[in-house]
């Protein structure tokens, strides 16, 4: 059996959890998302400006004019410019109040309702904002990056949630990925912005923090104008404004009776949520929960060493260190923004057709190659003492191989990272691993952001040697553990992780849902049978009325692989999981 199993849905439409109904696109659905979206451009904005930033020679004036004289040095190595424990700290800051935000947004998210979230996002990062503006010394800088990073921590729980709630299963990957493609558009317009204000000699700096007000307004007022989804209105025991919800992101022309049957599974689902609120963490642990616990720990952990972050931040001072001016180093960073746009247009179009693990696994093969070949190009020019300049050609060289992996990383681990972690994970554990998962990144990024530039300063080229590394172990990972998940109803998940090849065994050990899935499909070595695991899906998922019923087909002689039928020959007797005789 193969390493990524896929389900066949008629209709593909979310269930309960999933959002979505019966697949059809409207326009308060595109709306919605695009807004819960735009919560990527907060995170995107304030990474790509902090990059200008740290490189602007207004702003290290007014406050680090230490690291303006080692710029202005003929004698200083070139891995070592911006190596200063308080320009870390300015950057890190932003990190370590997110990860602190993502242990208790996951519970506000939950209380106060997606779109509420999203609102305080916007709300904090306007108020961090205006203080930077306003900054007159290091403290006040700090401060605002900690507000910041705390509505980034709200934004970066509270989009996905939402966009997987209310996407229509089939295109959920497109819509989750938007996050990646906003966030790039907050790079692009910080660096644009950047670009003009290395031009100002005094104040340059306040129109770059002063702007980020702009992201700010752009999700205040979406999130203000736009509903909840239903299944966090019902959550909260406020069905009729769930049904209005509902009514709103269905259309004018869905029946009252289609909407009323589609909230009774919705409330069915928040009434399993609240049996499953407390100890989540504990349930996680144990043994048939362990497919998720490793997604939910690795999956951030990769996400993190692909350097993906790093770059974004940095990749204004990796232009300059081999040897473009401030401006023209901002301009190749704008570049890499067009680039990765693209990308995750590209990856938006593509993730729901080709799937999740081929574009794993080609991103992380360009994004080798572009380690390994910038390993080689730093070590050859600038050797292990950065004390001579590189050739433009080869600095140009390195803007390419920067523009190379930027495609590579926004077409796998930028937005794929959100959409697998936002749909993988059952409903009794769904809330702890996206809460510990949130968790493990902010601090990885933390503890990268503050120790960069020392690295680059102490490995010098053996950097990206490092991150290569980390690369090949990712990709492998993906190709022999990471099931497919594509067009997947979110509640059918189980199966994706009962019929993969190893972890099958733990979860045919387990009473959650993979266990369940994982129950009906047990066979015993060399009876060969067909058998179809089946489930129901509720009556107003189609367009006609009738219900009709997602199937698994398996050949169960020795070494048989599986096969899909799209529709069984006729409806079971009821809304449950039925038991495998039933078709046999």
């Amino acid at each position: 059996m193969s390493g990524g199993g896929s389900i066949a849905n008629d209709g593909e439409a979310a269930a309960a959890g999933g959002g979505g109904g019966r697949g059809e696109v409207t326009f308060t659905v595109v709306m919605s998302c695009l807004t819960a979206g735009a919560g990527g451009l907060l995170l995107g904005y304030d990474i790509g400006v902090t990059g200008g930033l740290t490189q602007m020679e207004s702003f290290l004036q007014a406050f680090f004019p230490e690291v303006l004289r080692k710029m202005s040095s003929a004698k200083q190595d070139a891995y070592c410019i911006f190596d200063s424990q308080v320009l870390n700290a300015f950057v890190s800051s932003f990190y370590l109040s997110t990860m602190v935000a993502s242990l208790v947004a996951g519970h506000l998210t939950k209380t106060l309702g997606r779109r509420n979230s999203l609102l305080i996002a916007g709300v904090l990062f306007f108020a961090g904002t205006l203080l930077n503006l306003a900054a007159v010394n290091i403290s006040m800088l700090i401060i605002g990056r900690i507000l910041l990073g705390v509505a980034v921590g709200f934004s970066s729980l509270a989009a996905p949630v939402y966009l997987a709630e209310i996407s229509p299963a089939r295109w959920r990957g497109a819509f989750t990925s938007s996050i990646g493609l906003f966030a790039n558009f907050g790079f692009l317009m910080a660096d644009m912005i950047n670009y003009r204000a290395t031009t100002m000699a005094r104040w340059g700096w306040r129109l770059s923090l002063g702007a980020g007000i702009v992201p700010a307004l752009i999700v205040i007022v979406g999130a203000a104008s736009i509903p909840d989804t239903p299944n966090s209105l019902a959550l909260r025991g406020r069905l009729d404004e769930a049904r209005d919800s509902l009514r709103r992101i269905r259309g004018a022309g869905v029946a009252a009776a289609d909407v009323d049957a589609e909230l009774k599974d919705i409330v069915r689902a928040a009434e399993e949520d609240r049996r499953y609120e407390s100890g989540a963490l504990r349930r996680l642990l144990r043994r048939e929960y362990r497919p998720h616990l490793v997604m939910a720990v690795l999956i951030s952990v990769f996400y993190e060493m692909t350097g993906g972050v790093v770059v974004g931040i940095f990749t204004p001072l990796l232009f300059y260190t081999v040897g473009f001016t401030s401006q023209k180093a901002i301009l190749g960073s704008i570049i890499t923004d067009v680039v990765s746009i693209s990308s995750v247009a590209v990856a938006a179009v593509v993730v729901d057709r080709r799937g999740r693990r081929t574009l794993f696994m080609v991103g992380g093969a360009v994004l080798i190659l572009c380690q390994v070949a910038m390993a080689w190009i730093f070590g050859a020019e600038l050797s292990t003492d950065g004390g001579r300049a590189m050739p433009r050609g080869y600095a140009v060289a390195v803007v390419a191989l920067v523009c190379m992996y930027a495609a590579g990383l926004c077409v796998s681990w930028i937005p794929l990272s959100s959409v697998v972690t936002s749909e993988i994970f059952p409903l009794e554990v769904r809330s702890a691993a996206l809460g510990l998962g949130g968790a493990i990144s902010s601090a990885l990024t933390f503890m990268q952001s503050q120790s960069f530039l020392e690295m680059l300063c102490s490995f010098k080229y053996g950097a990206f040697a490092y991150y290569a590394g980390w690369l090949v172990m990712m990709t492998a990972f993906v190709a022999a553990f990471l099931p497919e998940t594509k067009g997947v109803p979110i509640e059918s998940m189980g199966a994706v992780w009962a019929q993969h090849w190893y972890w099958k065994a733990l979860c045919q050990a387990g009473t959650g849902q993979a266990g369940r899935w994982a129950g009906m499909m047990r066979w015993e070595s060399g009876f060969a049978a067909r058998v179809h695991a089946v489930r129901r899906w509720p009556s107003n998922l189609h367009h006609d009325g009738h219900a009709f019923v997602s199937t698994l087909s398996f050949d169960l002689s020795v070494g048989a692989e599986p096969t899909i039928n799209p529709r069984s020959p006729h409806p079971p007797p009821d809304d449950r999981l039925i038991p495998l005789n039933y078709y046999l």
